[in-house]
């Protein structure tokens, strides 16, 4: 019975993968027996049984959680790729970015002539904290009002994956796709926000971006790791 209704709720062939229902892969593989919570019956992606704390035993809570960690997902998936590409293009492309570290790029905008996005004043000119702050809260606050009440593109949408519009390739037409696409989201996300903690962290105790530690890294992997610098923080932020 559990099999049949997590199938409908997921949709049909779905469940003959690997990733949900009672067959899927659980957190403790083959000694996940009584260690899987009942409510944890692989409705979700990137559900492997794993709910120590009993944070989602509300099937609200749970829903509500779930919307928060892929909505969190997808900004760390973005931030990662914002944090690195800055550093990446000054590098190793000889790009002029005024400050290409992620952390102490935001200060560019108290600087004589502000902050020029990727080293060219034609494509965000900011000088003012107090515009972008207005900008950032109509901006977020409209695309987060527009997710959970709808607008112009339609009503009543999927607050999480609202398709049509916001779908324009087509990737959540193939029911079986659109089901593995989400576990690859929620797994790739995960470790989106994984790595922007380490990136915090390396921040803190390097003072230095994470191109320039992954590259003096690979330069003395013995020298240059985390058990080197795990003694003294060296930088705060």
């Amino acid at each position: 019975i559990a099999q049949q209704v997590t199938c409908q709720k997921i949709g049909g062939a779905a469940c003959n993968q690997e990733w949900y229902g009672p067959d899927r892969a659980l957190w403790l593989g083959p000694f996940s027996e009584g260690a899987v919570p009942s409510y944890l019956t692989g409705e979700f992606p990137g559900d492997y049984g794993w709910d120590t704390q009993g944070l989602s035993a509300d099937p609200t809570t749970f829903a509500a959680y779930r919307e928060t960690e892929v909505i969190h997902a997808r900004w760390a998936m973005l931030g990662t790729l914002g944090c690195l590409t800055p550093e990446l293009l000054s590098k190793y492309s000889g790009v002029p970015i005024a400050e290409p570290v992620w952390f102490k790029a935001g200060s560019q905008i108290f600087a004589e002539g502000g902050l020029d996005y990727l080293g060219n004043p034609s494509l965000v000119h900011a000088q003012s904290i107090l515009a972008i702050l207005a900008c950032q809260v109509v901006l977020m606050g409209g695309a987060e009002a527009y997710r959970v009440n709808g607008g112009p593109a339609g009503e009543g949408l999927d607050a999480i994956n609202p398709g049509g519009a916001f779908d324009p390739l087509g990737l959540a037409d193939d029911p079986d796709t659109f089901a593995e696409l989400k576990v690859k989201e929620i797994k790739n996300g995960r470790l989106a926000m994984f790595s922007m903690l380490g990136y915090y962290v390396q921040a803190i105790a390097t003072g230095k971006g994470p191109v320039e530690n992954w590259a003096e890294h690979i330069a003395d992997p013995s020298g240059v790791n985390g058990l080197t610098g795990a003694i003294a923080t060296k930088f705060t932020p």
